[in-house]
């Protein structure tokens, strides 16, 4: 047990340096600071803990014993920068948009999970490929999609360097999401 103590704080903190430095590029570097500190919450953390395995996330492998994740529940209404927390679950779910500040944290979040759950294997295509599985069932809003779309066919095409720039990233969530 206390070998996957160690190991999922290390990931975490891991995984947080990660989104942190992703951040500094895009300019938003508090969202960074700040990012997913409710993994250390007994909620989450300790259900992470019993989940381990260090190849994927433990809230899926908690999914797959128990069907959900109450570390997954908390982590969302804890966390801004996931499309789940902005939607509207009134009579019909309707999702609404999104602040800049978080959209532009999870596409540093994205990125940085595939970097650190891939490793030598991720490539700058994992984000859309895996995004584009994603959306098939997300209730997100269609113009913070776009952005998405946007942001990872850009990092797949032209890398990471040009695309995680913040007037470039910036200027996509305005394309679609300015005056609305």
């Amino acid at each position: 047990m206390s070998n996957k103590v160690f190991k999922h704080i290390a990931l975490v903190s891991k995984h947080k340096w990660t989104v942190f430095k992703l951040c500094c590029r895009v300019g938003i570097p508090w969202r960074g600071l700040v990012h997913d500190l409710s993994k250390f919450s007994p909620t989450e953390f300790l259900e992470s803990i019993k989940y381990y395995t260090g190849t994927i996330s433990p809230i899926k492998e908690c999914r797959k014993v128990n069907g959900y994740s109450m570390a997954w529940v908390h982590h969302v209404n804890k966390n801004k920068h996931h499309y789940q927390h902005w939607v509207d679950w009134g009579i019909t779910p309707k999702p609404v948009i999104m602040p800049y500040k978080y959209v532009a944290e999870m596409i540093c979040d994205k990125i940085a999970a595939g970097i650190v759950y891939e490793g030598k294997n991720w490539t700058e295509s994992e984000p859309i490929e895996y995004y584009l599985k994603e959306r098939e069932s997300a209730l997100i809003h269609e113009r913070i999609d776009k952005v998405l779309l946007e942001v990872f066919t850009q990092l797949k095409d032209n890398g990471i360097k040009k695309t995680l720039k913040r007037k470039n990233i910036k200027a996509i969530y305005n394309k679609y999401c300015k005056n609305v």
